[in-house]
């Protein structure tokens, strides 16, 4: 398969050029400044150059994004990177993408009364600028026409490959951290997953 991952260079980004390599799958890096990806294609690009964003995604089967904030950076790349994405899927005809978007930003039947009614109304006012944003690139993405599916992990850690639970639509109950490997192992896992197109997909430990 031939993938295009935007936020290439991040945690969660490098482990999908990994693994996906591994895989076999032939991967493209997008990326802000001039990298060095072994094995990947790597095209230089910000969210606003349509153009080579469009050169990045052409001819390939999907697209994943694992773009992140970082200190200092824009507080709405999540959601830019959804629209930039979107766009250049529509004007080069690919369909498939898998995002990442976070479990925490989200209180539903899956999670515990305690974790519904006080932690994680405190997270999410601790963290509320980042998960407008994430609600926004999951609003772009619903309406996109595409066949989207979002990856929703909690806190992430820097840990190894680990047995891990999925939940379609609804938290993982007592899920509390996932390693950034196994987010991008979920990611690619759902690439050829049928059944996860236009879901929220929850994976925890």
């Amino acid at each position: 398969m031939k993938v295009t991952v935007f936020g290439a260079t991040g945690g969660i980004g490098r482990q999908l050029i990994e693994q996906g390599l591994r895989l076999g799958h032939e991967m493209t890096a997008v990326v802000r400044r001039d990298v060095g990806i072994p094995g990947a294609t790597v095209v230089r690009a910000t969210l606003d150059d349509a153009a080579a964003l469009e050169q990045a995604v052409a001819g390939r089967d999907a697209v994943l994004t694992a773009l992140g904030h970082r200190r200092g950076g824009p507080p709405t790349v999540q959601a830019d990177g959804a629209r930039a994405a979107v766009a250049a899927m529509r004007a080069t005809g690919v369909r498939r993408i898998v995002s990442v978007d976070a479990a925490g930003r989200v209180a539903d039947r899956g999670d515990s009364l305690l974790m519904r009614v006080v932690a994680k109304p405190l997270v999410q006012l601790a963290l509320k600028a980042s998960f407008e944003d994430l609600a926004e690139a999951e609003r772009v993405l619903r309406a996109s026409g595409l066949d989207w599916t979002l990856i929703s992990p909690p806190r992430l850690t820097d840990g190894g490959h680990r047995p891990y639970r999925t939940v379609v639509d609804r938290n993982v109950r007592g899920g509390r951290t996932l390693s950034r490997a196994d987010v991008a192992d979920a990611m690619l896992k759902s690439l050829n997953d049928d059944a996860h197109i236009h879901r929220r997909v929850n994976i925890a430990y």
